[in-house]
């Protein structure tokens, strides 16, 4: 068996409105990760969205992550991810560096293009050039973390003698990930030596596109060892079975329990709504397979049964979410497993047992500290 880590991603407030200043939802989230690090977890994500207070609070993850860094020691940190389009790359490349410099060089830096089409309907960024612009954007910064001066003509920045500062504290940069669902954002991934995440397919699909990453890496014959590849699935956890899933169940899938309407809540509901698709997956599916990850989109909202069959959700006693965990890393191959414990409007009481008892009696059956090991149980 490979090693394993864990990390924690967070929406920080979920899908759901919940009482109370922001400030006071920023300072649960940020004590949140402090138990993490006692507990074990190896890393902490936060994800990015603009225009979708229903995804996430989080619109300067940098920002709430400098706060992080500041009230933690030890677990890893980032953006799961910062969505490039949205940034200018020279000062995208010094928020991370002090970021990393903070946080004494804890920062991973993930990477995405973006899916919402009305994201980026409501900033004026075009929603159809988002790959090619957040390739100059990511290689501007790359850019900006290892050359003194920044000198570039390029399709969407020019830039004349720039000169960015700080450098990282990690040399050359920070770890640099890609959030890819599609065989173009895969190739591209595997081509420039990039990590890789995981988070809207089924397992089935997982597994076949980190296959496609590994022979596409391996072709480029890369120097070095291979990247990581990391998954987040939502994970509940209680004393039995039958408790987790008298739990999950009311919030998994559940719109009564948080789960956002296809097409629908706050967004929904604007003269713009989610763009010219239903789902605001976009309309370049040739290119993507957006059409068939915004059809698991509604069925993982719609089902319950579904998310435990495709592996959308682990659900169970300590005992069964061990061996979810073993049988998922043998078919999919992750070395990080990222859990998201704040589904919907589940009650803080019941998150934090979930949280207490995955890193009491989950993360010790794998060896190392961490979460880093070899599952000890068969």
């Amino acid at each position: 068996m490979a090693t394993l880590d864990f990390a924690f991603w967070s929406a920080v407030g979920g899908y759901a409105d919940q009482e109370g200043e922001m400030a006071d939802i920023y300072d649960a989230h940020i004590a949140q990760v402090q138990m993490l690090e006692e507990l074990g977890w190896h890393s902490y994500f936060v994800i990015e969205h603009q225009n979708s207070p229903m995804i996430g609070r989080i619109t300067a993850p940098t920002v709430f992550l400098t706060a992080v860094a500041r009230a933690t020691s030890r677990i890893r940190i980032g953006a799961m991810m910062w969505q490039l389009p949205f940034y200018h790359p020279m000062r995208l490349a010094q928020e991370v560096a002090m970021l990393d410099h903070l946080s004494r060089g804890r920062v991973e830096f993930g990477t995405g293009i973006g899916v919402h089409e009305h994201e980026f309907i409501r900033w004026g960024v075009n929603f159809y050039e988002r790959a090619a612009l957040s390739e100059e954007v990511l290689d501007l910064v790359k850019r900006a973390w290892t050359e003194d001066e920044v000198t570039h003509k390029g399709k969407y920045f020019t830039f004349d003698e720039a000169l960015p500062k700080p450098k990282p504290f990690q040399k050359p940069y920070p770890p640099i990930w890609a959030a890819v669902h599609s065989d173009p954002a895969i190739e591209f991934a595997a081509r420039n030596n990039y990590h890789v995440a995981q988070n809207l397919d089924v397992d089935d699909v997982v597994a076949e596109k980190f296959d496609l990453y590994r022979k596409k890496w391996t072709e480029a014959k890369h120097e070095g060892s291979m990247p990581r590849v990391f998954l987040m699935r939502q994970v509940h956890v209680a004393e039995t079975d039958e408790k987790a899933h008298e739990e999950a169940r009311q919030f998994i899938a559940s719109r009564e329990g948080g789960a956002v309407p296809v097409g629908g809540g706050p967004v929904g509901n604007t003269r713009i709504g989610w763009g010219s698709h239903p789902r605001g997956m976009g309309s370049d599916s040739e290119r993507f397979d957006d059409k068939r990850r915004g059809e698991v989109m509604v069925s993982a909202r719609e089902s319950y049964e579904f998310n435990l069959e495709q592996g959308l959700a682990i659900v169970g006693s300590p005992e069964t979410v061990i061996k979810k965990l073993q049988e998922g890393q043998a078919k999919i191959g992750y070395d990080i497993f990222c859990t998201n414990h704040d589904i919907g409007k589940m009650p803080s009481d019941m998150v934090n047992n979930s949280i207490q008892l995955f890193g009491k009696e989950v993360i010790p059956a794998f060896e190392g500290t961490l979460g880093s090991g070899t599952a000890k149980v068969a």
